[in-house]
């Protein structure tokens, strides 16, 4: 924790977007390298609880109304990247070697767990895929934040999707987190991914779009909840999980890049004509985690309800749709 953390403040002293979470990745990596490292179990669910919290209380009860108007694009935004991953599935199948039912859901952007899943009830490879989803969202996450930090600057678009943020009180706060754990237990219950970020962060959002928020979360406790994270994911790369199939690493990395590029082109026009902010839909439609691209949004005050809005939705079409495309697709 005391490494993750040191790696951390060092980019957070550069200025890199989530310098926290992206420098206790790389310096929890670096460890991980050399020994075997592990984070406390309870470590990453608390951290989500926080970040879930954060990330709803960006919501009010306008901005709520403005992220429903923008369903329509969301959902085409949700369509597209599912399609825009098709694309790449040639790629996996010809220079990763997979079979074609396999680098479909390597190739698809949904959240690591949701794809694991799901290529487990279509029998793919499970190993290969969570190989493949990992290092798609490890590179998204190490090129996302500084690029867009520096193409778009600080609070560049608030409008609509902006919400003022509560004052912090921590009993305000703690009563947050204790219904945000109630919320999550039924969600984990029923096998969702993501129940620590997804209960709390609802509890929020119905709370900020009610005007009843009680607190804010504290800039430090953001911070700290992205080290863990940024720790968590740097626990996963070790020296074994990168050189068990070094020609799937790289095609993998080399596809994120290739579906990074191309949803940012889709993105772009997209963007233009809805009226939507360019940065925002960039982040929404990027191929990232759902949290990632959430606090990257947060870190760069770019709508940050909508972005989260865009990952949140894809994620819900990728458990819905994935399985019928995968089958139309084989057809």
């Amino acid at each position: 924790a005391l490494v993750a953390a040191l790696g951390g403040a060092v980019l957070h002293l550069l200025r890199v977007p989530l310098a926290w979470m992206i420098g206790a990745m790389l310096a929890t990596a670096l460890l991980a390298w050399h020994r075997p490292v592990a984070m406390p179990a309870w470590a990453r669910p608390a951290g989500l609880v926080f970040l879930g919290l954060a990330l709803g209380a960006t919501f009010s009860g306008p901005v709520l109304a403005a992220v429903t108007g923008a369903l329509p694009v969301l959902l085409l935004g949700g369509l597209l990247s599912m399609v825009a991953g098709l694309a790449v599935v040639p790629l996996f199948t010809r220079f990763a070697g997979t079979d074609k039912r396999t680098a479909f859901f390597c190739a698809i952007p949904g959240g690591i767990v949701v794809m694991a899943m799901l290529a487990q009830e279509a029998r793919a490879s499970v190993a290969t895929v969570t190989l493949a989803q990992t290092l798609r969202v490890l590179v998204v996450v190490l090129a996302f934040p500084p690029l867009m930090g520096w193409l778009a600057p600080h609070g560049e678009y608030g409008g609509a999707f902006s919400a003022a943020r509560e004052a912090f009180s921590w009993p305000g706060l703690l009563a947050m987190a204790a219904a945000g754990l109630l919320a999550a237990w039924p969600l984990r219950r029923l096998g969702l991914a993501n129940p620590w970020m997804l209960g709390p962060c609802a509890v929020a959002v119905a709370l900020g779009a009610g005007g009843n928020l009680p607190s804010g979360v504290p800039v430090p406790l953001v911070d700290a909840a992205q080290v863990a994270m940024g720790a968590s994911l740097g626990t996963r790369l070790t020296r074994s999980f990168l050189l068990a199939s070094r020609r799937l690493a790289v095609v993998s990395a080399l596809s994120a890049a290739a579906l990074s590029v191309l949803l940012t082109l889709v993105a772009v026009p997209v963007a233009l004509l809805s009226g939507l902010p360019v940065a925002a839909m960039i982040l929404g439609l990027a191929p990232g985690g759902m949290l990632e691209m959430s606090l990257t949004a947060q870190a760069l005050e770019l709508a940050v309800p909508l972005v989260l809005a865009f990952h949140l939705l894809r994620t819900v079409l990728c458990n819905l749709l994935a399985g019928p495309l995968h089958r139309l697709v084989l057809r």
